[in-house]
């Protein structure tokens, strides 16, 4: 991840107070672990491929993909990817785009692909997912795992794992923080306005 996007990340929730903890790290092993748990209850594991949407999504996708490993006593072949040229927005709502890069570990041709993102919200990140998903082959089936559902959607999309499933406001912000990039993992809801 560029230091631009990590700085980027922290500047959309500066100012903006905490108002409830979701998750601590307790809490986000035990949903982590369960999602895993999930994902292998589907019978799917020899054909399986995670693939997180960066930023948050790598992360979750990382720790799903040593959880199921450390299950079934084998890696399970883990990608990423950046959807931000295929953001509905990317030349209208974006200041200045970001670009990372896309890394798919195999051939996603008849494989059920996982995609793995921290907070499931309008559903428009997954859309744009989808679409660059399908520009690298066509999958037997994609499935979809988030952290954190929060409502709200603007597409008919729908996670199939789901970590935790939080009602919010428009108002509100989920945070999801990584120890990687924040030094703690944790899920909190910020509110705009809030003091």
């Amino acid at each position: 991840m560029t230091t631009e996007k990590s700085t980027s990340r922290s500047k959309k929730y500066e100012g903006l107070a905490e108002t409830r903890e979701l998750l601590d790290e307790a809490g986000m092993r035990t949903v982590l672990s369960r999602m895993a748990d999930g994902i292998l209850a589907t019978g799917l594991e020899s054909s399986l491929v995670l693939v997180g949407i960066r930023t948050g999504g790598v992360y979750v996708a990382e720790r799903l993909g040593a959880l199921i490993a450390a299950r079934v006593g084998h890696a399970v072949p883990l990608g990423m990817m950046d959807i931000t040229l295929y953001r509905d927005d990317v030349f209208g709502g974006l200041a200045k785009p970001v670009i990372g890069s896309t890394e798919l570990p195999t051939s996603i041709e008849g494989r059920t692909v996982v995609l793995v993102d921290d907070v499931l919200f309008t559903g428009r990140t997954t859309r744009a997912a989808l679409a660059e998903l399908i520009d690298f082959g066509r999958p037997e089936a994609v499935r979809l795992a988030v952290l954190v559902d929060r409502g709200h959607r603007e597409l008919p999309i729908q996670a199939d794992f789901v970590g935790i499933d939080v009602p919010t406001t428009r108002a509100e912000l989920v945070n999801v923080m990584f120890r990687e990039i924040d030094g703690v993992d944790r899920v909190v809801l910020r509110q705009r306005g809030a003091r």
